[in-house]
């Protein structure tokens, strides 16, 4: 089983890759994000790899970095999510907007890739909820934004649901009001959070 390739970049075609290692050329399903980077890159990269062996294929899919991957093994966890299907989420969505938009529930931002529908978009979002903790997400992580036991409190939820009436995407609502509510405590009121929030948006 192949868990990482090390190689250069000989081709790209649709939705995958050649990676040429030591004169073997693998062909590499990955995510338009992950093509895109390795289009521009000059020298030879390093992929993980999750193989997936059938009767009649054996495909392999490449990420550059691990938390990329582990969000395509878990979102395929979710009844109608297949590779194709998780690679074009992480296509729009890089892993910390992934984990942002499930722990929001905004599947408008899941329902963005192709062939995510309503109906599967909050299928996604529902399940893979109390899910999501245990895969490393890098700095961009919630759980590293103080934000526990702030998150699911009424407050939160309420200033969340405000910035979203007044025209803010669930994802960037959720995101301002986490990172403020880290500073502001769990006892901040809706309307401090509010404030700070909108603060905080209109600062970025």
């Amino acid at each position: 089983m192949i868990g990482k390739l090390t190689g250069r970049i000989d081709d790209i075609a649709g939705d995958a890759a050649i990676i040429d290692v030591g004169g073997v050329g693998y062909n590499i399903f990955a995510s338009a994000r992950t093509l895109a980077r390795l289009a521009q890159a000059n020298a030879p990269v390093t992929l993980y790899i999750d193989t997936h062996v059938r009767e009649d294929h054996i495909h392999l899919y490449g990420f550059l970095d691990a938390a990329e991957r582990d969000w395509f093994r878990l979102l395929m966890t979710v009844q109608g999510v297949g590779a194709r299907v998780s690679l074009a989420i992480l296509g729009v969505l890089s892993p910390s907007e992934v984990a942002t938009a499930i722990a929001a529930q905004d599947r408008a931002a899941i329902g963005r890739a192709n062939g995510v529908g309503p109906k599967l978009a909050g299928r996604i979002t529902a399940e893979l909820k109390d899910k999501a903790g245990g895969i490393a997400l890098g700095p961009a992580a919630l759980k590293d934004a103080g934000t526990e036991g702030v998150a699911g409190n009424a407050a939160f939820a309420d200033a969340v649901s405000a910035l979203v009436n007044l025209g803010y995407r669930r994802s960037e609502a959720y995101t301002a009001i986490a990172r403020v509510a880290g500073s502001l405590g769990t006892d901040a009121k809706a309307d401090a959070l509010i404030r700070a929030g909108l603060k905080e948006l209109s600062a970025a």
